[in-house]
């Protein structure tokens, strides 16, 4: 049975189930192998096989890239993946039909099929790859309030930008580091033109003496914590553990400065006393002594 058309293929391969569950993750832009690989020690004859590669969105199969007996090169039915989907028609000789997808998108988040007959239709590999894509958000960055009123409550705005997927947004009590009321807060997640979020998260709290929040953006499929802390009036930035915080007192800094280096400077001198007493020649104490009176030299003739 010789089939000319891709469609006509996917007619015929309507319901069927795969064998085969597989995995694969990509960050935005890069690109991702998804495995399709017949572990029989056998080469393959390309006149003799039809390998189909698939996506199913919104109940409705399309194809990624197919490669047809009798053809000499792959096709392409849907235009999102032409020049970006790539099957090896020398891997396929040798039982290796994985697909090479190139500079992955969001939209390529997909459950991949990956189909193998004969010219029977007898199947000989049914593979599903699901794929799981994300990009790292931008830095948190956090607005604070300046110079409010004491009897008005505080509002911090966290933003970040350009991350995939869908973030989970907390606000940390830093003094405890416990999380706050969800109750406080108002995160806005929306889809920027790049198939990419961006989040706003506003939180509002009672001012006390002590104010010191935190903002934490979290990607759950890069396991990844990205968190920025700050405080009413100054200016704070975390990334890695570690605080950027503004010098608000020069003069006492300056102070301890001096008082540090007098202190050095008394160590240095007593260490350089110990060390010469030890090392320069000297007599020893005998304790009290009565005096004596001092030889005379006279000249004899």
């Amino acid at each position: 049975m010789r089939l000319r058309s891709a469609g006509l293929l996917l007619l015929l391969l309507s319901g069927l189930r795969a064998d085969i569950q597989e995995e694969a993750r990509a960050l935005v832009g890069s690109d991702v192998k998804l495995t399709c690989v017949h572990t029989g020690e056998m080469t393959f004859d390309l006149s003799e096989l039809f390998v189909y590669w698939q996506i199913s969105e919104n109940e409705k199969t399309e194809t990624v890239t197919y490669y047809l007996s009798g053809n000499s090169s792959a096709g392409h039915d849907n235009n999102q993946y032409k020049d970006r989907a790539q099957l090896s028609l020398d891997s396929m000789t040798r039982g290796d039909f994985s697909l090479r997808l190139y500079n992955v998108t969001p939209q390529d988040e997909q459950k991949f099929n990956c189909l193998v007959f004969n010219r029977n239709l007898e199947k000989i590999l049914d593979v599903v790859v699901t794929l799981h894509v994300a990009a790292n958000y931008s830095m948190p960055v956090v607005s604070t309030p300046s110079d409010a009123p004491e009897d008005e409550e505080l509002t911090f705005t966290c933003t970040s930008t350009d991350g995939y997927p869908w973030p989970n947004v907390y606000w940390i009590n830093r003094t405890d580091n416990s999380l706050l009321d969800k109750a406080l807060q108002n995160s806005t997640v929306s889809l920027n033109a790049r198939g990419l979020y961006d989040v706003v998260s506003v939180l509002r709290i009672r001012r006390t003496p002590v104010v010191n929040v935190g903002c934490c953006i979290e990607n759950v499929l890069l396991h990844q914590n990205l968190t920025v802390a700050s405080h009413p009036g100054t200016e704070t930035f975390k990334g890695n553990d570690t605080e950027v915080l503004p010098d608000t007192h020069p003069d006492r800094t300056r102070a301890v400065v001096a008082a540090i280096a007098l202190l050095l400077t008394v160590v240095v001198a007593a260490a350089a006393g110990w060390w010469c007493r030890s090392r320069c020649p000297g007599r020893g104490y005998a304790g009290a002594q009565a005096s004596r009176p001092e030889p005379e030299f006279t000249d004899h003739v």
